[in-house]
């Protein structure tokens, strides 16, 4: 079975930095094998995300975890974040490691960010892992968009203040990366389908039945791709990875979560 955050912390000094793009960006390094880019969520850090999937992938893959601008270790540039610099800051990354493609892992946020980067950089791309994600806004309850007209700080979960803290214990910081994401939800433009249809690599569409978009959208997007997985699972936003805002103690989810992504990532892929 898998545990939170212990082995994590242990290989935590696999951190780095890289100048691209105007970023001093972080990035971790753990592991030997294929290459597997993991990108967290909105407001997040590699930890809140995947303290409990990280471990057992860097048993099987070589994991480069990144903090996206103004998130966790990485420094904002003064400019609004956008999903399409995000995928571009994460194939120069790539570039910057020499490594010629991975296997890209989004959650929430950053599962739009990773079908960006199979539509943007497709040679640097093998497979996705969009988890969680959305790639239009009637994927998600009307009241969620609302809700990013009057959101303040005081609306962030508490374990994702907490976290950003930690590594980073700057408040103004703090409250640069919540405006950031709060003013690129605002400004959210679907995605087309057809950019969905161009995805031409194998793209495993994770999703919570109690998600903050709905099933229903998980099954679309899934639907649109030439190559698609779909997998729905118990639970809200992220909790069947032990993701850090809703996870709860004792939650057992990331150990089969854990199966279903080495399935699909080891799985041959189709000439």
């Amino acid at each position: 079975m898998l545990t939170a955050n212990s082995t994590y912390a242990q290989t935590a000094n696999a951190g780095h930095y890289a100048d691209i793009n105007g970023l001093h960006m972080y990035y971790e390094l753990h592991g030997e094998g294929p290459a597997l880019v993991l990108i967290h969520g909105g407001g997040s850090t590699i930890n809140t995300s995947f303290s409990q999937l990280l471990p057992a992938l860097a048993r099987h893959y070589q994991v480069i975890a990144v903090e996206m601008q103004a998130h966790g270790r990485t420094n904002d540039r003064n400019q609004p974040l956008s999903f399409e610099q995000d995928a571009d800051d994460v194939s120069a990354l790539l570039d910057h490691l020499n490594i010629k493609s991975a296997a890209i892992f989004g959650f929430s946020n950053g599962a739009t960010t990773a079908l960006l980067m199979a539509i943007r950089h497709p040679q640097q791309v093998t497979r996705v892992v969009a988890a969680s994600g959305a790639y239009k806004r009637t994927g998600c309850d009307p009241r969620f968009w609302e809700g990013f007209q009057h959101a303040s700080l005081d609306n962030m979960p508490q374990p994702l203040k907490d976290a950003y803290l930690q590594v980073a214990p700057d408040p103004k910081g703090l409250q640069t990366m919540f405006n950031r994401d709060v003013e690129r939800m605002r400004n959210f433009e679907d995605m087309k389908d057809e950019e969905i249809r161009s995805i031409t690599v194998p793209v495993l569409v994770l999703h919570s039945d109690h998600d903050v978009s709905s099933p229903e959208h998980a099954v679309e997007t899934y639907r649109l791709l030439q190559h698609g997985e779909l997998a729905i699972l118990p639970g809200g936003h992220g909790e069947y990875m032990g993701a850090a805002e809703t996870s709860q103690a004792g939650n057992t989810m990331p150990a089969a979560t854990l199966t279903i992504l080495t399935t699909f990532l080891d799985k041959p892929i189709a000439k």
